[in-house]
């Protein structure tokens, strides 16, 4: 952990129904890092219009595995759209990895996913398109405006739930049923 990260890092951002903004409506971003300059993190419940398959014949690399070829990308943020993230598990290092926490990572090489393709990647990963970013302080000034919650991560939650479930499950985390909450916030 970096010595002036906080307790966000790893942390799931749930957008309330109030959250306005059409790039994180209903969204679900892991928080990957997080310090006195900013916060970045990855939306993990929206796809993209890319397979992963696309993705890897744009960038020359081959796969003969059908399924993962047909493996939905997905839409990480509007910051950096064409840039690539993969989140994964594993112990394997590669070229450009950030530790989120002890057996979780994003990196952004091209060999993660050179490995992917030819069967010799981390067991479980997602490879997503753009990210989220918040400059210094903002991240704590939309959580005290009461348009995102908390929760922790979970694995199972970021590798192998159905997208559409991954808003109502991560709120679920902490007791919210997102079904029961109003799409407006106010102050008594």
């Amino acid at each position: 952990m970096l010595p002036d990260a906080t307790p966000l890092a790893n942390q799931l951002l749930i957008a309330l129904p109030s959250l306005a903004d059409p790039n994180f409506s209903r969204a679900v971003a892991l928080i990957c890092q997080h310090d006195s300059e900013g916060a970045m993190g990855l939306v993990i419940n929206r796809p993209s219009e890319y397979t992963l398959g696309e993705v890897l014949e744009q960038m020359g690399i081959r796969s003969e595995d059908v399924a993962l070829c047909e493996r939905r990308v997905l839409a990480g943020g509007p910051v950096h759209p064409e840039r690539g993230f993969v989140l994964h598990d594993g112990e394997r290092r590669w070229d450009s990895t950030l530790e989120i926490v002890d057996g979780l990572y994003v990196t952004t090489s091209r060999d993660v996913l050179e490995a992917l393709a030819a069967g010799d990647g981390p067991s479980r990963s997602t490879v997503v398109l753009g990210c989220a970013g918040w400059g210094a302080g903002q991240l704590e000034q939309e959580l005290s405006e009461t348009t995102w919650i908390t929760a922790d991560s979970d694995p199972d939650l970021l590798f192998s739930l159905p997208l559409e479930a991954r808003w109502q499950a991560a709120a679920g985390r902490i007791g919210v049923d997102l079904a029961r909450v109003t799409d407006y916030s106010g102050h008594a």
